[in-house]
């Protein structure tokens, strides 16, 4: 026979903890059911590391990245970008510039799990800047 105390901790070691990573990742989920990219209307994703900031316009439809910056492209490497608002400024500025180039001016904005402020805010809003509209 096992005693209580073993049953209980057999049942907490059941028990996970889900890492902030995990969390972000399942409300990306959430969004992306609602979110959803065309060829008129692409989805801006971004997605920010603890070194880097990525910003596509994505066609859902046919799987395609019509734009990308990263702060790891080498005319930006000559820049010292830091993953910080200014950082994302720059970036959304950039997209913004490549989407007018390619005729696209309405998009809509995936915020990829993280919340509407900060980093993200500053990405959209240099975007809108530019020319782009959510």
């Amino acid at each position: 026979m096992n005693s209580p105390t073993i049953e209980l901790s057999q049942d907490l070691a059941m028990i996970r903890v889900k890492s902030r990573k995990e969390a972000r990742h399942r409300r990306h989920l959430r969004v992306r059911k609602k979110v959803n990219g065309t060829p008129d209307r692409p989805r801006l994703c971004v997605c920010f590391t603890g070194r880097h900031i990525y910003a596509q316009l994505i066609d859902d439809t046919a799987g395609r990245t019509l734009a990308s910056v990263m702060t790891t492209e080498k005319e930006l490497a000559e820049q010292p970008l830091r993953p910080n608002q200014a950082s994302a400024a720059v970036v959304g500025r950039i997209l913004a510039e490549r989407a007018l180039a390619k005729n696209i001016r309405q998009v809509v904005f995936d915020r990829g799990g993280y919340r509407y402020h900060g980093k993200v805010k500053a990405l959209a809003d240099a975007a809108r800047a530019a020319g782009l509209v959510f």
